[in-house]
């Protein structure tokens, strides 16, 4: 993948040790103007950098965590763990074995997350050590999801937890991209049989290399299935765009596939014609299919893309990983199982079922609407 070249924990390292001071600087004079102009915080968990000027400023912080609670409790145990073993340095003949601290992942899992490992394990150390220190961590997720993983969290961070999740559930269709959504499609989904397309995005910021790219797009076609694919400018480095597609390619595809820059992702979801999601499994795109009822393969890229895609696949049940990665039979084996199988139907009943559980949390007196209202009154109580 070759979005190991350019390795977050570097860059989110560098915005850490170099925005605290004009931060507190911004704050003060915010302070200074009116003082209760500011009754706390709300920041970015990994912007870690913000609890050190919360406390000066003696300003409650609430950490603003969007990632899931079992990616925060793994993510904890195999880089905060001590001793830390060395799992990127084993060799690929044991990338099949589970992982000692969180026996759910396997060593080929780890490996993905990052190409710096020490330095992933100091961002976490801090990120992780900042939000104990601070005043409540609001979380993107549901308490029916995750019960488990919550109570985990609740012994390591003694502070008041909030699960008011799915955010996006709470406000309409939002896109922060600077390429222009392609509505056209759902005209053309309209036209789809129910059930019968195939949703491929791999988010916003992951690039693949060419090979990975050609195996994606072989696996597709060779489906025969009906398919749109969002493939953002960049995905592949050093090729444009047009590049990207053979003449070859594009005539056997003919009518089944769609290609398109970027597109309104919720409303694809939630169209009936879309049976499936080939997703890179980023937390935002998997609730965003749990919400929706859309069963998801999985193919992860990095950071926490592998946890999410083993709690998807191997804990809720609700999609299949693509255990080979990049490889088009697979991918055609693995998207065939969840479209045309018995298999498929059983994984749709449950994702059906979880996404009722949703709309449950959001409505009033469910899990995630009681700590929408608990969250309000902690913050007036300052």
């Amino acid at each position: 993948m070759a979005i190991a070249d350019a390795d977050t924990s570097v860059f989110i390292k560098y915005l850490n040790d170099s925005c605290e001071d004009p931060f507190r600087n911004c704050v003060a004079d915010q302070l200074l103007d009116d003082h209760e102009a500011v009754a706390c915080l709300i920041t970015d968990a990994g912007f870690y950098f913000t609890q050190a000027v919360a406390d000066a400023l003696n300003v409650p912080r609430l950490v603003l965590q969007t990632n899931s609670l079992a990616c925060v409790a793994t993510s904890d145990a195999i880089f905060t763990s001590s001793p830390q073993k060395n799992y990127f340095n084993f060799p690929k003949e044991d990338y099949e074995i589970p992982v000692t601290e969180c026996p759910l992942m396997k060593v080929k899992d780890i490996v993905k997350i990052t190409s710096n490992p020490q330095g992933m394990a100091d961002f976490v150390t801090n990120m992780h050590k900042q939000m104990k220190a601070s005043s409540g961590i609001i979380w993107n997720t549901f308490k029916e999801l995750e019960e488990s993983a919550l109570k985990i969290i609740s012994q390591d961070f003694a502070v008041p937890i909030f699960t008011l999740g799915p955010f996006h559930k709470y406000f309409s269709a939002f896109s922060s991209s600077l390429i222009q959504q392609d509505r056209t499609i759902l005209s053309w989904l309209d036209t789809q049989a129910p059930k019968s397309v195939i949703y491929a995005s791999f988010g916003s910021v992951a690039s693949i290399t060419k090979s990975e790219f050609q195996e994606v797009a072989h696996g597709l076609a060779n489906t025969g299935l009906p398919f749109l694919w969002v493939v953002q400018p960049g995905i592949v480095r050093g090729l444009e765009w047009f590049d990207l597609f053979s003449e070859k390619f594009l005539e056997g595809v003919h009518d089944k596939g769609r290609i398109v820059k970027w597109c309104p992702q919720q409303e694809v979801l939630s169209h009936p014609a879309v049976g499936c999601f080939l997703t890179h499994c980023g937390w935002n795109s998997a609730l965003e299919s749990m919400c929706e009822g859309v069963p998801m393969v999985c193919l992860p890229c990095f950071v926490d893309q592998p946890i999410n895609a083993r709690y998807v696949c191997d804990v809720w049940k609700i999609g299949v990983l693509l255990e080979d990665g990049f490889e088009r039979v697979g991918i055609e084996r693995v998207i065939k199982r969840v479209m045309v199988d018995e298999e498929g139907e059983e994984i749709r009943k449950r994702i059906c079922s979880l996404k009722d559980e949703v709309n449950l949390s959001i409505e009033e007196g469910g899990s995630s609407h009681q700590s929408l209202k608990s969250l309000v009154d902690y913050i007036l109580s300052f």
